[in-house]
């Protein structure tokens, strides 16, 4: 009998089970796939694998512009995917070390799911086809479930054509392609578009809603297309994709615009429409468990309504990203385990890891005064930074929404290092942080965080390295 059962291995899952075993329960983790779920697999460690490629071959076209001649650049694509496998094998060796230290028995299969009683469930975990090992059988006092999600194919004609990809797919090609239209420009979609382009592909993004990255900031949204025109990418936001066809040896997308139909061509389409959760084959009616195909529903301790049953990640639909999986993983345990714990979404970080990145957390302008906020506002550019002067990466901004008192309600940043620099203002948020906190805090010079420093500056005194005239009044 264990104290615990988990269902999915990903992010949230695994995370789950040591954070269990750590309060000294006994723990059972079941996967169907490979240890550390999409996550790990196929989608953040081997896309930012690919990204880091992308950004040292655009580093190395720009050596001479350093003071460095490198000779003729070029892209080794089969090492680029040789690279990005090591990453992964080498991540999912560590989670599986993570496991054995703490205890935890791994079973792999497809788990099923019955409530015998109070306090018992019953899993059975059926080998995948081709595994000879015998279906195992066990019970626990609870259950999380943690089977993720899956991508999205929207009822486009055409969508099931050869050559039309999904982020999985998109992973693995054999080669750059020529050309790539990605459909969808959102987080997934634009960092793809964002990766291929630099690998030397002809990319074009459609986006159905006026906005790319409908998520962050609007003005970083704003920002955004014209440092993605500029770097030779075709940008169509309000395009909404009628059909898909084939054209000899391409695919052709046709949509329509505010200004008339376009047609465009790649040697692949990526459909990068976002992702639904996925119930792992769960009959989560049987066990009375609330959901739609939003996904399951749980109250703020990630419990459903069934006694002993939590669910955590994706699959509860939400925010679908892996910091936060785990972080309603932990507190999960702890609410079954300590009888005690919460979720937050209020501080969550996100990231984008397009070129230049983009990070946003807390409130947006727009959602600040939606709620009623009366809303001061900083900006910091990266060009009057001078760590990103030197580093030749000043394309790029800070900026801070604050209520009238100073009281950092969100920060929001478009440049380089921004998925790292954006912590601050998590930490800051999480401690009821004002704008003066930030500017009595000492940054190193010359560090990029100082931007962050700078645009506090602008709300409280006024910005010390912008000219008088982008100053603002001070607060006091």
């Amino acid at each position: 009998m264990y104290d615990l059962a988990i269902i999915g291995a990903g992010t949230g899952g695994y995370v789950a089970a040591i954070r269990a075993a750590q309060l000294g329960a006994k723990v059972a983790l079941v996967e169907r796939d490979r240890l550390g779920g999409t996550c790990l697999n196929r989608g953040c460690i081997p896309t930012k694998a690919l990204v880091r490629s992308a950004a040292v071959l655009q580093l190395a076209r720009k050596a001479a512009s350093f003071g460095v001649n490198i000779g003729q650049v070029e892209l080794d694509f089969s090492a680029v995917q040789a690279r990005k496998n090591d990453s992964v094998k080498h991540l999912v060796a560590g989670v599986e070390l993570l496991l054995r230290s703490n205890g935890i028995d791994v079973f792999r299969g497809t788990g099923s799911l019955q409530r015998k009683g109070e306090g018992i469930y019953h899993l059975v975990v059926q080998p995948a086809k081709g595994d000879s090992s015998p279906r195992q059988e066990l019970e626990a006092a609870r259950v999380i479930l943690a089977t993720g999600s899956q991508p999205v194919l929207p009822p486009i004609p055409g969508v099931d054509l050869g050559g039309v990809i999904t982020s999985e797919e998109a992973l693995e090609l054999e080669h750059v392609p020529a050309s790539l239209v990605v459909i969808g420009g959102g987080v997934i979609g634009l960092e793809f578009a964002g990766i291929y382009r630099s690998f030397g592909s002809q990319v074009a993004v459609v986006e159905m809603l006026p906005n790319l990255l409908p998520m962050v900031d609007e003005e970083l949204s704003r920002r955004l297309l014209p440092v993605f025109k500029r770097q030779g990418m075709e940008v169509h936001t309000s395009a909404r994709v009628k059909v898909i066809e084939r054209i000899g040896a391409q695919l052709m997308v046709v949509a329509d615009t505010p200004a008339g139909e376009i047609r465009l061509f790649g040697e692949y389409v990526l459909v990068a429409t976002g992702r639904r959760p996925d119930f792992g084959g769960i009959d989560l009616t049987e066990l009375g468990v609330n959901y739609s195909a939003r996904g399951i529903q749980v109250d703020s301790s990630m419990a459903t309504q069934v006694p002993g049953l939590a669910a955590i990640g994706d699959v509860t639909g939400g925010t679908m990203l892996a910091h936060v999986a785990s972080t309603q993983g932990m507190v999960a345990v702890e609410r079954m385990l300590l009888g005690h714990g919460e979720m937050d979404y209020t501080r969550v970080p996100s990231a984008v890891f397009t070129y230049p990145e983009v990070a946003s957390v807390g409130l947006s302008e727009k959602a600040a005064r939606e709620a009623g906020q009366t809303v001061q506002v900083a900006k910091f550019p990266y060009s009057a930074s001078g760590k990103a002067v030197t580093m030749g990466e000043t394309e790029g901004l800070v900026k801070i929404v604050a209520d009238q008192k100073g009281r950092l309600l969100g920060l929001h940043i478009f440049g380089e290092n921004a998925a790292d620099l954006i912590h601050e203002g998590a930490l800051a948020l999480t401690l009821g942080a004002s704008v003066q906190d930030i500017v009595r805090t000492i940054h190193a010079h010359p560090t990029l965080a100082e931007t962050i420093h700078e645009a506090a500056h602008g709300l409280a005194g006024g910005y010390i390295h912008l000219a008088r005239g982008n100053t603002r009044r001070g607060l006091g």
